[in-house]
C-alpha cells in the first residue's frame, strides 16, 4: 500500500499493532481516511479476513461512505461489516433472538409507531396528551428500560403519586402492546442484545469470535449502553480501535458521556493514544481562534489544531442594533459573496436554537436568497407537520398509521368503537383500513355512512389530481379541502398555521432542486430529513442548528445569535461548569465547520426570551484578539439602558428617494431626519423604501418600518 498521502500521526494510527488504540481526531483531521486506510491495511498487508473486521458508525450516511472508500481501496467486493450500531444489533438479533422468546421476524418500531401505541394507550386509559406529552412519556419509558425497571416495579415506585402512576400505566400498556406485536423500539435493539449477551455466554462467545478487529467511529458520542455492548463484543482477545474527539462531545442531552472516551484506558489497558491534530479543512486563522476558545475547557485531551494552508482572513464579528439588522447584514454579505462567484450551497448559517431562524429567514427572503432549513427532528415532529404529511401519505400509500392519525383530525365524529371495528375488519380481510372504508362504507353504521363516504371521495379526488398538480399546490389543496386550515384558524393557532406555510416553502425548495420528482419521492426524502445527505445536494444556503451541522463543512459559515444566554444558552449555564464546557464545545464545533471564512454575529437591545438586555457572548470574548475583527455597533461597553440610534452607513446605505411620496399636508422624509411617533417616541430615519420609512427608536422599541403617511408620525425641526 502507498501511505504517502498520510501525515506522520495518521500513518502511525494506520500501522499500529497495539491491541487497544484510541485516536483523538481533531475537527477536519482526516479521521475517515485513517479509519478506511486502517481497514484496508489490515486486509491487504496483515492478511486479516474481511469478515473478521467490524466498523461501527452512527449514521447510515457515514456507513455508506466508509463502505465506498474501503471497496475502492481493496478493489474487490468487501465483506467487512460496516454499519450503524442499531443495524448491527438487528443483524445479531435476527440470528439469535429466539433465545429471548422473540421470533426472528420481529418488527422494528420507529418514532411514529411508538406514538401510535401511546395514542391507543391514552385513549384506553382516558389520559390527556396535553398533560403527558408523547416526548415525556417516551423518555420515561426509555429511562425505565435502561435502568432495568419493568412495569411492575415502576408501578410500585409510583404508589402515592398520581402523575407517576399514570406514566407507569402507560409504560405497562406500551410494553404489553410491544410484546403482542413482537416489536422492538430503537432502545430495545441495544438493551435486548446486551441482555442476551449477559444471559447466554455461548451466544456472546459466538459473536466475539466473529469480529477480531472492532472499530468505533465518533466514539465521543456513545452512551453507557452502547459502550457496554462494545465492551462485551471485545472480550479479552479482540482488538479495539476507537476514534473520537472529546472537544466535540455535544450530545450529552441524549446520553453521550465524555467520560467514556476520556477514561477508556480503565477498561482497555495498555492503551495506545494517537492525536490527529493536522487540520485539512480550515485556515490557520480560524483554527487559532477555535484553539483559543476551547482552551478555556479544563476537562479535555490537550491538543492544538494546525494546518499547512495559508493563514486566511480574520474571523469577522459583527454586532447590529437589532435581530432584524443582524439578519439583513448576513443576507447582504451572502449576496455579496454570491456576486463574487460563491455558490449558495457553500454557505451555512448556524444557530444555537431553532427559534432563531425566524429573523434570518426573513432577511434572506428580502434579499431573494434561496435557502433550505435543515429541519432538525423537531420541525417534522410538530403535530401539524405530521398531520399534513400523513394526509399526503394517504394519497400515495393508504397506510394504516397515516389513516389513524388524520381520519378524525379535524373531528369527524368517528369514535373509539368505530375505529376498533374498522381495525378488526381490516385484520380479518388482511387489507388496509382504508380499503375497508372504501369498499365497505356501511361497516361503521348508518350514522357515519355519509362521513365515511365524503372522506373516501376526498382522498380519491386527490389521487386523481396528484399527477397533474405540483406538490406544494397539492398540500395547499389538502390543507384547505380537509378542513384542517379552518380548524386551526378557528382555534387561532397562528404559529401552527405558520409552520404549515413553512412546510409548503420546504416543498417549494424541493421542487426547485428536484423538478422531476414526485410526491412519493418527496415523502421518502422527508423521512430522512434527520440525515444531512439531501441537504448537502441543495443549491441553497443551508440553515441549521449547530447540533445538526456536526460532521459538515462549508466554505463560509455564519454563526448568528452570539449573545450570552442564547449561545451559551441560559439553561446550560444553570448547570454550572459542566454545562458551560459543553456549550463551549458546541461553539468549537460551530467555528470549525468553516473552511475559508467565519462570521460571528449578535445584536444589541432587549430580548424578550431572556427578559433582559443582550450582551455579546463570552465565546467571542474568549477568542484570541489577533484572530478576530469587530464591526458594527459595539455592545461590550454600551450602557445597557440605551439603544444605539445609528447604524453604520457603509453597511446600510438605503436608497434615498429624491422626491419621496409626500402625503397631503406633510413633508417627505429622508435619511437622517429626526422624527416623533405618538407611541414609539423619538427616532432617526435610517432610510426610505417606497411608502415606508425605516426608523431607529430608543430602547426598548428598536428599529421599526412605519408607513410614511401614518398620522402618528411627525418630522421634528432640527
Amino acid at each position: 500500500m502507498n501511505f504517502e498521502n498520510l501525515n506522520a500521526n495518521q500513518k502511525e494510527a494506520v500501522l499500529t499493532d497495539s491491541q487497544y488504540v484510541r485516536i483523538i481526531a481533531g475537527a477536519g483531521s482526516g479521521k475517515t481516511r485513517v479509519l478506511t486506510t486502517r481497514i484496508a491495511y489490515l486486509i491487504l498487508e496483515k492478511g486479516v479476513y474481511p469478515n473478521k473486521i467490524l466498523a461501527i458508525t452512527f449514521t447510515n450516511k457515514a456507513a455508506n461512505e466508509m463502505k465506498e472508500r474501503v471497496n475502492g481501496m481493496i478493489q474487490e467486493g468487501s465483506t467487512v461489516s460496516i454499519s450503524t450500531i442499531h443495524s448491527l444489533c438487528v443483524r445479531i438479533l435476527r440470528k439469535d433472538i429466539l433465545t429471548m422468546g422473540y421470533p426472528r421476524n420481529f418488527t422494528v418500531m420507529d418514532a411514529d409507531d411508538q406514538k401510535a401505541i401511546l395514542k391507543e394507550a391514552y385513549r384506553e386509559l382516558n389520559l390527556d396528551k396535553q398533560t403527558y406529552s408523547y416526548a415525556s412519556v417516551l423518555d420515561y419509558i426509555a429511562n425505565n428500560k435502561a435502568a432495568s425497571i419493568d412495569p411492575d416495579r415502576a408501578e410500585r415506585l409510583a404508589v402515592g403519586f398520581k402523575g407517576e402512576m399514570d406514566k407507569a400505566k402507560l409504560y405497562r400498556y406500551y410494553v404489553e402492546r410491544q410484546n403482542a406485536l413482537y416489536a422492538l423500539d430503537f432502545d430495545d435493539l441495544l438493551l435486548v442484545t446486551v441482555k442476551m449477551f449477559k444471559r447466554y455466554s455461548e451466544v456472546l462467545a459466538k459473536w466475539q469470535k466473529c469480529f477480531n478487529y472492532i472499530h468505533v467511529d465518533e466514539f465521543q458520542d456513545i452512551d453507557q449502553v452502547q459502550y457496554e455492548l462494545i465492551r462485551l463484543l471485545a472480550g479479552t482477545q479482540n482488538n479495539v480501535y476507537v476514534v473520537g474527539d472529546p472537544d466535540q462531545t455535544i450530545y450529552t442531552w441524549r446520553g453521550a458521556d465524555v467520560n467514556i472516551i476520556m477514561n477508556f484506558e480503565k477498561d482497555f489497558a495498555p492503551l495506545h493514544t494517537i492525536i490527529l491534530n493536522e487540520n485539512y479543512r480550515s485556515t490557520q486563522m480560524i483554527l487559532d481562534g477555535a484553539n483559543s476558545l476551547i482552551k478555556n475547557n479544563s476537562y479535555r485531551v490537550k491538543k492544538d489544531l494546525y494546518t499547512n494552508k495559508e493563514a486566511g482572513e480574520k474571523i469577522t464579528h459583527y454586532t447590529s442594533a437589532s435581530e432584524e439588522y443582524e439578519a439583513a447584514w448576513i443576507a447582504r454579505k451572502i449576496a455579496e459573496l454570491h456576486s463574487k462567484g460563491t455558490e449558495y450551497r457553500d454557505i451555512a448559517i448556524l444557530y444555537r436554537s431553532n427559534y432563531l431562524s425566524r429573523a434570518i429567514e426573513k432577511g434572506l427572503l428580502e434579499e431573494h436568497i434561496p435557502y433550505v432549513i435543515f429541519g432538525g427532528v423537531k420541525f417534522y415532529e410538530r403535530a401539524e407537520i405530521k398531520d399534513a404529511l400523513c394526509y399526503l401519505r394517504m394519497i400515495t400509500m393508504n397506510d394504516d398509521l397515516a389513516l389513524l392519525r388524520i381520519i378524525n383530525n379535524p373531528k369527524r365524529g368517528l369514535g373509539t368503537r368505530s375505529m376498533e371495528k374498522l381495525r378488526d375488519r381490516s385484520k380479518e380481510l388482511k387489507t388496509t383500513m382504508y380499503e375497508v372504508l372504501k369498499n365497505e362504507s356501511d361497516i361503521l353504521g348508518p350514522k357515519n355512512r355519509e362521513t365515511v363516504k365524503n372522506f373516501v371521495q376526498m382522498i380519491e379526488k386527490w389521487k386523481k389530481e396528484v399527477d397533474e398538480t405540483s406538490i406544494d399546490k397539492m398540500l395547499e389543496k389538502v390543507i384547505d379541502e380537509s378542513g384542517y386550515r379552518r380548524m386551526l384558524e378557528e382555534n387561532k393557532e397562528t404559529e401552527r398555521i405558520e409552520n404549515l406555510k413553512e412546510l409548503i416553502n420546504d416543498i417549494g425548495s424541493f421542487m426547485i432542486n428536484f423538478p422531476d420528482s414526485t410526491l412519493d419521492e418527496y415523502l421518502q426524502i422527508v423521512s430522512l430529513y434527520g440525515e444531512t445527505n439531501e441537504t448537502e445536494r441543495s443549491l441553497s444556503v443551508q440553515l441549521m442548528t449547530v447540533h445538526a451541522a456536526k460532521g459538515l463543512e462549508f466554505n463560509n459559515v455564519f454563526v448568528c445569535g452570539m449573545s450570552d444566554g442564547i449561545f451559551p444558552s441560559d439553561r446550560s449555564m444553570q448547570d454550572g461548569k459542566k454545562g458551560l464546557e459543553e456549550e463551549r464545545r458546541l461553539a468549537y464545533v460551530a467555528y470549525t465547520r468553516a473552511r475559508n471564512k467565519l462570521y460571528l454575529t449578535d445584536s444589541s437591545g432587549f430580548n424578550y426570551v431572556l427578559n433582559r438586555v443582550k450582551t455579546t457572548s463570552r465565546f467571542i470574548d474568549e477568542l484570541d484578539p489577533s484572530t478576530v475583527e469587530h464591526l458594527g455597533v459595539s455592545s461590550k461597553f454600551q450602557d445597557p439602558h440605551e439603544q444605539p440610534l445609528f447604524i453604520p452607513d457603509d453597511e446600510f446605505d438605503f436608497e434615498e428617494v429624491s422626491a419621496p411620496v409626500t402625503p397631503k399636508g406633510k413633508k417627505g422624509f429622508k435619511k437622517g431626519d429626526k422624527i416623533s411617533h405618538a407611541v414609539f417616541g423619538e427616532g432617526i430615519v435610517l432610510g426610505v423604501e417606497g411608502n415606508f420609512v425605516q426608523i431607529a427608536f430608543k430602547f426598548p422599541v428598536g428599529v421599526k418600518k412605519v408607513l410614511a403617511t401614518h398620522p402618528s408620525l411627525k418630522k421634528l425641526v432640527s
